[in-house]
């Protein structure tokens, strides 16, 4: 086995596909398709940074599709079900990329390095710190050596089961957390055309000196 494929089975295939028998998966991938100028690529950016700082998971691999898309490669150590992993795909989704599509039941992705038989570009893994080049054309105009494929992914690690239950149960509390109060306005900021039903004695007297008048105040008892 050459070490690219060697490399491939380690992080993302069972039994040389990506789903076994019972459905099972070892492989997440998450698009992110050509916007304008290179929002693409600075929000697959934002959520690599996201998975490693704020779920601590290990850093993915980075791929252009040789279409119209980057991908996110998350490798998992076991497998787990095609629900368990669209659970987890669909809150990633809504907690840090909500307004880009993404299909969840998706369960078969070429593998890099491939032809892109649409476009004539190549699919193929990229160096992270320069994917941004390729923000424009999102694949490679000739086949990528498996040497230099293979060394991108020497480095990187799988999810073990427990980050993975941590990084879902991180997940799941943020979704299920109700949302936070709006911040209350500062006592001296009364709003334009405060109902007197609504203002305070001392925001009537703040209100009346902001517009110049000395308020004089009685108070009249009745026989």
């Amino acid at each position: 086995m050459d070490k690219l494929t060697s490399a491939l089975h380690r992080l993302y295939l069972i039994g040389g596909q990506f789903t076994d028998a019972a459905g099972q998966t070892r492989a997440l991938i998450i698009d992110f398709h050509k916007a304008e100028g290179e929002q693409h690529w600075t929000r697959l950016c934002d959520v690599a940074n996201a998975l490693q700082k704020e779920l601590g998971l290990p850093a993915p691999a980075v791929s252009v599709s040789g279409g119209d898309a980057y991908r996110l490669w998350l490798s998992l150590a076991r497998p787990v079900s095609a629900e368990a992993a669209r659970r987890f795909l669909a809150l990633l989704h809504t907690t840090y990329f909500p307004d880009e599509q993404i299909d969840l039941g998706r369960s078969e992705v070429p593998l890099p390095p491939s032809l892109n038989e649409a476009t004539g570009l190549w699919a193929a893994f990229v160096n992270p710190s320069m994917g941004g080049a390729l923000a424009d054309d999102l694949g490679l105009e000739m086949a990528p050596p498996d040497a230099a494929q293979a060394a991108f992914l020497d480095n990187l690690d799988s999810i073990t089961e427990e980050q993975f239950a941590h990084a879902l149960a991180t997940l799941q509390r943020q979704h299920d957390a109700p949302p936070a109060p709006p911040p209350m306005p500062p006592r001296d900021a009364v709003p334009p055309g405060l109902l007197l039903k609504d203002a305070s004695l001392e925001d009537i007297v703040r209100r009346l000196h902001a517009m110049g008048i000395e308020p004089t105040f009685r108070h009249i008892l009745k026989s």
